[in-house]
């Protein structure tokens, strides 16, 4: 059982004129079809590449906000800041740190948000 439907359309992927004989028909044919399909696959391997890699950098955020006391390369992520410019806000005074011995500096998060409200309001 056959339609006798007859719709000028217009091709999605090639823009060329074609008659369909439904009225769902996207594609002037099987290979307009297929390149078509082609496309969504990859943009939705890209897409979940995008939000896997965007889940890869925001994790190492979510740790360090929820530790109370950082290391210098962490407060430096969390300031995005050089890990150089956290020594030197440590050596003006104006982070307080804890020296626990050569290698081991650490900075409270309570003490960076203290920096920050100064900052703010300075």
């Amino acid at each position: 059982m056959s339609s006798n439907i007859r719709i000028e359309r217009i091709c999605e992927n090639c823009n060329k004129t074609f008659i369909a004989k439904t009225t769902v028909t996207r594609f002037c044919g099987l290979k307009c079809a297929n390149v078509a399909y082609k496309k969504r696959t990859r943009k939705s391997k890209i897409k979940k590449s995008n939000t896997q890699t965007l889940k890869i950098k925001l994790q190492p955020l979510e740790m360090i906000q929820a530790k109370d006391y950082l290391t210098v390369k962490e407060a430096a992520t969390l300031l995005s800041i050089s890990k150089r410019s956290v020594y030197r806000l440590i050596e003006l005074g104006k982070l307080e740190a804890s020296n626990l011995s050569e290698r081991l500096i650490r900075i409270r998060k309570s003490d960076i948000e203290k920096l920050l409200i100064k900052v703010k309001y300075s």
